[in-house]
């Protein structure tokens, strides 16, 4: 891991920013490829996370590595972080401060990461990136310009545990993953001023009109 990942994740697990860290065990920083083309940013830890120190270890993140495996992607090629860096009490739901409050610890991430794609796991960091109004039952599966990065909506993995109907449309997102992967890449090509990648760039909505979860690619 890079210096500067290192240096966050020290921060992360000191931080008293907000009232999240009273009463858990680690914070959870984040882990995976320091130069990994996708981001993944889910919600929060939850009680294995918070055991352990790191993203996505308990049954969430057993189907999340499933998931990634539709998409013929392996842990080791992503980095997975979450929108707030301590588990919330009860697994509930973070709150606008703490969420707030742990911006900066991902918008440098983010810049030291430099993702082609960064996948929101969840109704709330899909709201950090697709904005307060959009709903997840919406606009998953699909992506968005955020800044200079694209940005695709997923559901959580927890969602389809709790609740078995939403397995379906989990398993539609992952499969619509290296389709989104690659019309990110095009528009990144397409951005530095590659030879002959404008057009595909432009082209992506067409290629991709067969996601059964009708993929928007930008």
């Amino acid at each position: 891991m890079s210096q500067t990942l290192t240096m966050i994740a020290e921060e992360v697990r000191s931080c008293t920013k907000c009232r999240l860290h009273q009463g858990t065990r680690n914070g959870v920083p984040g882990e995976g490829n320091p130069e990994a083309e996708i981001l993944f940013v889910g919600e929060g830890p939850g009680f294995h996370e918070d055991a352990q120190g790191k993203p996505f270890v308990g049954p969430a993140g057993q189907l999340l590595t499933e998931m990634l495996g539709r998409a013929e992607l392996k842990r080791e090629d992503v980095f997975i972080t979450n929108i707030v860096k301590h588990r919330p009490p009860g697994n509930r739901d973070p709150l606008p401060d703490e969420m707030a409050a742990c911006t900066e610890y991902l918008e440098r991430q983010i810049a030291e990461i430099k993702p082609v794609l960064i996948v929101t796991l969840g109704r709330h960091s899909m709201g950090y990136f697709f904005g307060p109004a959009a709903k997840i039952t919406q606009v998953h599966g699909t992506l968005k310009a955020w800044r200079d990065i694209a940005v695709y909506a997923c559901f959580h993995p927890a969602a389809a545990l709790h609740q078995p109907k939403y397995r379906e449309a989990l398993e539609q997102d992952f499969d619509g993953l290296p389709r989104a992967l690659d019309a990110a890449r095009k528009r990144a090509a397409a951005r530095a001023g590659g030879p002959g990648v404008a057009d595909d760039a432009a082209s992506s909505d067409d290629t991709a009109g067969s996601s059964p979860a009708q993929m928007t690619l930008l």
